[in-house]
């Protein structure tokens, strides 16, 4: 047998977001990989599920256990990876896992669960439609440059990670990569007790962090260069709409920003807003 392998999606902080499948799949797996096994503890507990072995799975160490992890495989036992949030691979340890099991032929799965990137995007107001996900940015050094000019370049919208000590850093790098005056939401803390979401200009936000200290995980959507001229449907600009409004801003400033981001002329959006409601 060539084992089987789960990708186990768990929740960004509140428990009450575990999937259904999680629980079933975590209790009768020969073995569990995680990425903080103290964190994961807690989770397992939570579900009431005790576990037959737990193991890390971690950055630092994730190269000497995957030989480890793919034995298990072809020995055929299931093996199910999570990591400290959201879906393993994306941002997180576990691709050296999905090699691995693909190479000798074993079973991957995945149990979805929530995201980060797509919880962001949904109470961004901005569109979502076509988005490029940039995860953390390199620490310094080209790597970092280059990737900042790839998103001051990006048409579409471009999500991206941080974390609380580098905030500062990579706002105040993109402002000065000319992006100062471009439309971003952050979204600090999803689903957790302290949620939430900020919505303003790049320098603005830099201005607010560099205020208050960052506390928290942040994820930064930051609306696309091409989202300046090109125009969205009409149907979607007012559903861009209607979700800032839910945030709290007021129809007109949700209209004005909504057709500064996308074309679509204020009246129309007007219009489309108030016929909706109607």
């Amino acid at each position: 047998m060539a084992g089987r392998l789960i990708l186990c999606g768990t929740p960004l902080g509140n428990l009450g977001d575990a999937p259904p499948r999680l629980a079933e799949a975590l209790s009768k797996a020969d073995c569990i990989y995680a990425e903080d096994t103290r964190r994961s503890g807690r989770l397992l507990d939570a579900l009431g599920v005790r576990p037959r072995r737990l193991r890390s799975y971690y950055a630092g160490n994730e190269s000497s256990r995957t030989p480890e992890l793919a034995g298990r495989l072809a020995a055929g036992e299931t093996v199910a990876l999570v990591t400290d949030a959201g879906t393993p691979g994306i941002s997180d340890p576990g691709l050296s896992a999905v090699r691995a099991a693909r190479h000798q032929g074993s079973q991957v799965t995945v149990i979805p669960g929530p995201s980060a990137v797509t919880a962001a995007l949904a109470v961004s107001g901005l569109p979502a439609n076509r988005f490029s996900f940039e995860g953390f940015l390199p620490r310094s050094g080209e790597k970092r440059a280059r990737r900042i000019r790839a998103v001051a370049s990006a048409a579409e919208t471009v999500v991206l990670f941080s974390s609380p000590h580098r905030l500062v850093e990579d706002l105040s790098d993109l402002a000065r990569a000319g992006l100062g005056d471009r439309s971003v939401s952050v979204a600090r803390e999803l689903s957790k007790l302290h949620e939430e979401i900020w919505l303003g200009s790049v320098s603005e936000a830099l201005g607010e962090w560099t205020a208050r200290p960052p506390r928290g995980e942040f994820t930064l959507v930051l609306a696309g260069g091409g989202q300046m001229t090109e125009s969205l449907p009409l149907s979607e600009a007012t559903e861009a709409v209607e979700r800032l409004v839910a945030q709290g801003l007021s129809t007109s400033a949700a209209v004005r920003e909504v057709s500064r981001l996308t074309g679509v002329p204020r009246r129309d959006l007007y219009e489309s807003a108030h016929g909706g409601k109607g």
